[in-house]
């Protein structure tokens, strides 16, 4: 992907797309990007295509060199590490977020491969574009070191979560927290298939199918792809939630005072 034209990314089939969005719409609707000016986010656009790639589509491999950057709008993407035949999930990313921007800002290599899980929107920026622009507002390059910041905050969290909890209590607190988050009345579903959730919590399916029976006597099982909590007091006093290790993490820019001049 990161070696396609822009030419070639701009075809009609993908701009005769009523599903997309134009580039300069998609970069005002990142919450993140609401205090850069508008000049800068109409250069963005002006060199930055939407492209849709169906689930299971490669965005890039680890060691090439971006030529894009690129911000993920719909859908999620998997980001995977990679030895030989051997793949080991690293990170779920949803909408909205940069993919793997350290690569674009040091003119390095992509350290992971970027496949898509669900069909995925991407705004994709011509990268020298993109660097030429973070180095000339200092507004965007905030919002792009808020993006790392968050990043970096969430691999640290699922790092935690991996090498201090059991796969007991990984798979418990995953559900407790899926159940908590639905709105009141609304049962919680399985956001994944189980085969994604147990890559997501760092372990194999076999150990997932394994432990869900384990939790059932604390009180909570899956029913289908429903989360049901039997014992909710039994659950919490196994299961406890930790903000510094289940928290979600905003991408959160830092204020500026007034516009670029």
């Amino acid at each position: 992907m990161s070696h396609t034209s822009l030419q070639s990314l701009a075809s009609p089939s993908h701009d005769a797309d009523h599903h997309l969005l134009s580039p300069r719409v998609a970069l005002r609707d990142a919450p993140w990007l609401a205090a850069v000016a508008d000049r800068t986010l109409d250069v963005l656009a002006g060199h930055a295509l939407l492209h849709r790639i169906p689930a299971g589509g490669m965005l890039f491999e680890q060691a090439e060199t971006p030529t894009f950057a690129q911000i993920l709008v719909a859908g999620s993407v998997e980001l995977l590490g990679v030895r030989g035949k051997d793949e080991t999930r690293i990170e779920r990313v949803y909408p909205i977020d940069l993919l793997l921007p350290a690569a674009v800002l040091t003119r390095q290599p992509y350290l992971l491969r970027a496949r898509v899980l669900d069909e995925a929107h991407l705004l994709m920026i011509q990268a020298d574009v993109f660097l030429r622009a973070v180095a000339q507002d200092h507004t965007l390059c905030l919002a792009v070191l808020a993006c790392q910041a968050a990043q970096f905050r969430r691999q640290v969290k699922q790092a935690k979560n991996v090498r201090l909890r059991s796969a007991e209590e990984r798979v418990g607190c995953y559900l407790l927290r899926l159940h908590e988050d639905a709105p009141p009345g609304v049962p919680a579903r399985l956001p994944l298939n189980k085969r994604q959730i147990a890559a997501e919590l760092g372990m194999t399916r076999e150990t997932f199918s394994r432990t869900l029976g384990a939790i059932a006597r604390h009180g909570l099982r899956i029913d289908g792809e429903t989360v049901i909590v039997d014992n909710p007091v039994a659950a919490h006093a196994r299961f406890i939630l930790d903000p510094l290790i289940d928290g979600a993490e905003p991408i959160q820019p830092l204020a500026t005072k007034g516009t670029e001049g």
